[in-house]
């Protein structure tokens, strides 16, 4: 016959100690949906759910922190009662003004009851008041680049008889370590570039950037317009190189191609997708210099390769000419016609940012 051992705790005074033991009273609390977004004035509308555990009973009171200024925060009842194992739900209705902040505002609802309490978080997002005076358009809307690299968007505005500058900026969604610019900003015309520069301990992930384009009409009223982009941060992508020779010859009113150069590193050809360049600097001629003459990349616009995608390049170094994509469909820079930098940015250098995204065939 099998022996079976069982061992039991006794205490000091020899009484069994049970193994498990009664739980504590208290109350659980969850929010559905778990973060909501809206534009300035607009409300939102959250779900309470209080669990009582442990065979709580009694009063359970609703508290609210973390609003935004200008928002109000109510409960449809700022006290449920909870019986031993029941659930009770309350609705929270949170309202904002023309004037509550933009940006991600983190929500913590709280019920108490004497020394007993249970909190849940909720997310916020407030929006600027969609415009029709313009509207924004981001591509490519994903790139996939090694932590390091500076991911180029090139954004498109398309206005409804609304001629004031446009301001750019990113509203949130960076990784660690990463800064955003755009070039030209404000954009005075149909278009800006974004470049996204990480660090090499940028975290891998996927990040989705909220981007907000900002103007006054005519009246002097405030416009927004929103766009969203994706940037995949993943370190096993090996970066393949893109450069241009920059052309230092433009006068007001001229353009030239690029004829991109591609440096593979991989032991296999790439299909490159998503090819873009930015003017991310200028270096005044001396002259320029000397006479205090501006010239900045607001000056330049740059028309992106407009070549059929895939672009196939081999193991090693190659080119758009090499490749037989023919001239008119390089990516060109322009130097804009206006009265301000006629002399300003004659013989000026340009610095060039390139990007784009590769797949392994």
């Amino acid at each position: 016959m099998a022996l079976i051992s069982l061992a039991v705790l006794l205490t000091s005074a020899g009484t069994l100690l049970g193994a498990a033991q009664n739980p504590k009273p208290g109350v659980t609390v969850q929010v559905s949906p778990a973060s909501q977004s809206v534009q300035q004035g607009q409300g939102a509308t959250y779900t309470v759910s209080l669990t009582s555990t442990g065979g709580f009973s009694g009063a359970v009171n609703l508290a609210l922190a973390g609003l935004p200024s200008a928002a109000t925060g109510t409960f449809s009842q700022s006290s449920v009662a909870l019986g031993s194992g029941s659930t009770a739900t309350a609705t929270l209705n949170v309202a904002t003004a023309a004037n509550t902040p933009a940006g991600t505002n983190t929500l913590t609802i709280t019920g108490t009851s004497g020394k007993t309490s249970g909190s849940v978080a909720a997310g916020l997002t407030v929006n600027y008041k969609m415009s029709t005076a313009f509207s924004v358009a981001a591509t490519p809307d994903s790139l996939t680049v090694p932590p390091g690299a500076t991911a180029v968007y090139s954004l498109q505005l398309t206005r409804n008889n609304f001629s004031s500058p446009v301001s750019f900026s990113v509203l949130g969604g960076l990784p660690s370590g990463a800064t955003a610019s755009f070039s030209p900003n404000p954009a005075t015309g149909n278009s800006t570039t974004l470049q996204v520069t990480t660090t090499a301990t940028s975290p891998n992930g996927s990040y989705n950037l909220y981007l907000v384009g900002s103007g006054k009409d005519s009246t002097g009223k405030p416009q927004y317009s929103y766009a969203n982009v994706q940037l995949v941060l993943d370190s096993t992508v090996k970066q393949f190189v893109l450069s241009g020779n920059v052309p230092d010859t433009l006068s007001p009113g001229t353009s030239a191609g690029l004829d991109l150069q591609i440096n593979n590193p991989n032991n296999k050809a790439l299909s490159l997708a998503n090819i873009s360049v930015a003017v991310a600097g200028v270096t005044r001629s001396a002259n320029a210099l000397s006479r205090n003459l501006p010239c900045t990349p607001a000056d330049f616009r740059v028309t992106q390769y407009s070549g059929p995608y895939p672009v196939t390049a081999p193991t090693g170094s190659s080119s758009l000419s090499g490749l037989r994509i023919p001239p008119s469909a390089w990516p060109q820079v322009a130097m804009l016609d206006t009265s301000a930098n006629q002399d300003g940015c004659k013989g000026a250098n340009l610095q060039l940012t390139y990007s784009g995204s590769g797949q392994g065939n």
